[in-house]
């Protein structure tokens, strides 16, 4: 099975002359994890994490602990907003290097890459790097399980979920 089989083709995207206020406004209207940045052709040049924005708000200290088990909340840090300066940035100076696959991508192979990029998502795109849909670690996790149906009888099946 291929990936376009299975790709979301409705993907919310950003340019890269975005700025981070904007990819802000995306992350919390589309309740998305990864915006896929694009160029002015719809070629994906970039990735933005969620994550990525919102470690810009995280104090240095953190970046030097292990372990937070003891440390209960920031305090008067929870409240720390990005400045105007920062909001205006343009996600280009943000973002990630694109890691995708290709709509053509096998199952197997787009686990791997979602698997040892530790990503929950990861954009489609075409030979030419357009970007052409996103799928996600469940949309290939439930697609892969699917095909092993095929080799469980229904019995064994009821039998592997008894305690």
């Amino acid at each position: 099975m291929k990936i376009s089989q299975i790709m979301k083709r409705q993907v919310v995207s950003i340019p890269e002359s975005a700025s981070i206020g904007e990819a802000a406004a995306l992350f919390i209207n589309h309740h998305v994890g990864i915006l896929p940045v694009v160029d002015g052709s719809s070629r994906l040049v970039g990735l933005l994490l969620l994550g990525d924005v919102l470690s810009l708000v995280l104090p240095d200290f953190v970046q030097l602990m292990e372990d937070f088990d003891f440390v209960h909340d920031f305090g008067a840090v929870e409240a720390r907003r990005l400045s105007p300066e920062a909001m205006a940035r343009p996600v280009s100076q943000v973002m990630q290097e694109p890691i995708c696959v290709q709509e053509t991508s096998g199952l197997l192979r787009t686990f791997a890459l979602l698997y040892h990029h530790r990503l929950a998502d990861v954009p489609v795109v075409a030979p030419d790097k357009r970007l052409v849909g996103i799928v996600s670690r469940v949309d290939v996790g439930t697609a892969l399980l699917a095909s092993w149906q095929s080799t469980v009888s229904p019995a064994q099946g009821k039998d592997s979920a008894k305690p």
